[in-house]
């Protein structure tokens, strides 16, 4: 179930007939169409996200927007097409299945994540994210013929790490 309508929707009766390890993401704001907690607690083998950041696998635009522009934008897209679409999702879903690094842990209280029902999204302030997602899409506008400009994928790579590293710089 992927809702994007109005809270209380959805009725705690309705996720008990659904299939065995149910996947929700009840995403209306500020009320989901169910509660986050009445999801845990009628269906513990449920895969569940919402669009809060006190709950476990929040979706959040931010973790969308910035990079598929910044990789549409680099290559000079003249479109924001599916195929980059499915490449930023596809970015995201590999990078959730990787270890988590010190710096998200601190970031979040110290918290160590692991792919598994309660960690299927990145975290926003996974550094990682820019490079993969930004990467990946220019990679696709590239290869799906919305590119105005060509970039060698490795030099563009280096770039981002070091737009990165140098964003860091400034933060210090």
């Amino acid at each position: 179930f992927v809702g994007l309508s109005v809270g209380g929707l959805v009725t705690g009766d309705m996720i008990k007939c659904m299939s065995e390890r149910p996947i929700l993401f009840p995403m209306a704001n500020p009320v989901p169409e169910i509660a986050y907690e009445i999801i845990r607690e009628l269906r513990p083998d449920a895969v569940a996200g919402t669009g809060r950041s006190d709950y476990p696998n929040q979706v959040n635009n931010v973790l969308g927007f910035p990079f598929i522009f910044r990789g549409a934008l680099d290559v000079h897209a003249s479109a924001i097409n599916e195929e980059m679409k499915i490449a930023a999702t596809m970015a995201l879903a590999e990078l959730a299945k990787e270890p988590c690094i010190p710096e998200v842990s601190k970031a979040y209280g110290g918290q160590i994540f692991e792919f598994g029902p309660d960690y299927v999204i990145p975290k926003p302030f996974d550094p990682r994210v820019f490079i993969r997602e930004s990467l990946a899409v220019a990679r696709a506008a590239i290869e799906s013929g919305v590119a105005r400009k060509t970039v060698d994928l490795e030099d563009y790579r280096a770039q981002l790490e070091t737009r990165l590293l140098n964003l860091r710089a400034g933060c210090s």
